[in-house]
């Protein structure tokens, strides 16, 4: 506590800017650290005999059916046998061949060994010898040139973001209209540490922009805002999403019509959800008829990555966002 008292507020402020920016590496390099420490004991977990006929008899899951062959969450892979730290996220890429792909591997982490059938390259877990899946090389899938094919029964994930969110930073969702236009505004607001783009409140993992597109998902289009509370707050930023947007619109947002596009609130705890329907009361007090949502959030599938900061991108402005003030 003496050190926020001793530097002067710029000094504090600064620090502060700088604290946020490392701390997503700061947790990474403690994870891993961590997860060696494990690996290093001799820490082995028990196995099913679906895991033992992958990671100790070199088997192969089905493709297509593996936990994290669609995963997109920030965070660190570690060996299902032992928790040694494998891949990170970052490396993670699509490659289509129905298993996890990873361009590199956490240096050290992972072994490779001419497969018993003379042809291709087993990988194994550096630390416990644990069957991984193949690596090739020469496909051009990415700048790396190298595919790690790797069995998510083999893995286990630690995800970063609840790690990362803390006490200095909150995070709100909201949904109105094409999330372009939504983010445009937001990631301009006072406060906002950051934003992205995606889906939320439907049906299925992981949809793609054509998937919510068709309606079949149940997904809307939404913003996930990460903000600083001493610089604004949660209400600042609903009355933001309240001014942007047409609230009595029930079929979608301006010109964009359909489901994925409606008005809807993503609460995360009690106090956003009371004070949505504060702000809900202002405006029917005022006679608008507000059509919004109001839901406890759930499982918020980032969109693809061209849609992310789409008109910063392009150069563009909104066509169906316009801010209208009404508090």
């Amino acid at each position: 506590m003496f050190l926020w008292v001793l530097l002067p507020e710029t000094q504090l402020n600064y620090f502060k800017i700088i604290l946020m920016r490392f701390l997503p590496f700061v947790i990474t390099i403690l994870t891993i650290m961590n997860s060696n420490l494990n690996a290093q004991s001799g820490h082995r977990n028990p196995l099913t005999e679906e895991e033992k006929h992958v990671i100790l008899h070199k088997g192969t899951e089905r493709p297509w059916t593996g936990k994290y062959l669609e995963n997109k969450e920030s965070g660190i892979y570690t060996c299902k046998w032992c928790d040694a730290p494998l891949y990170r996220s970052k490396d993670k890429f699509d490659s289509h061949c129905g298993w996890p792909s990873f361009d590199d591997e956490i240096p050290g982490a992972v072994e490779r060994r001419q497969d018993a059938d003379g042809l291709r390259t087993e990988i194994l877990c550096a630390n416990c010898g644990g069957h991984l899946g193949h690596v090739f090389e020469g496909e051009g899938f990415t700048k790396k040139n190298t595919r790690h094919c790797v069995n998510s029964i083999s893995l286990n994930f630690k995800p970063l973001q609840q790690t990362v969110q803390s006490s200095t930073t909150e995070t709100a969702i909201f949904a109105c209209g094409c999330f372009w236009g939504v983010e445009h505004y937001f990631k301009r607001a006072t406060g906002v540490i950051s934003t992205e783009v995606g889906y939320t409140g439907g049906t299925k993992a992981n949809p793609t922009y054509e998937e919510v597109c068709s309606h079949s998902t149940g997904h809307v289009e939404a913003i996930r805002v990460t903000f600083d509370p001493s610089k604004t707050s949660y209400e600042e930023l609903a009355k933001l999403f309240f001014e942007i947007h047409d609230p009595t619109q029930t079929n979608g947002q301006g010109p964009d019509i359909g489901p994925q596009y409606l008005s809807e609130v993503f609460y995360l705890n009690e106090d956003q959800k009371i004070t949505t329907e504060r702000l809900i009361g202002i405006l029917k007090q005022k006679g608008l008829r507000v059509a919004t949502k109001v839901r406890p959030a759930t499982t918020f599938w980032p969109a693809e990555e061209y849609h992310q900061d789409y008109y910063s991108k392009t150069g563009g402005m909104p066509y169906c966002h316009f801010r209208t003030a009404r508090f």
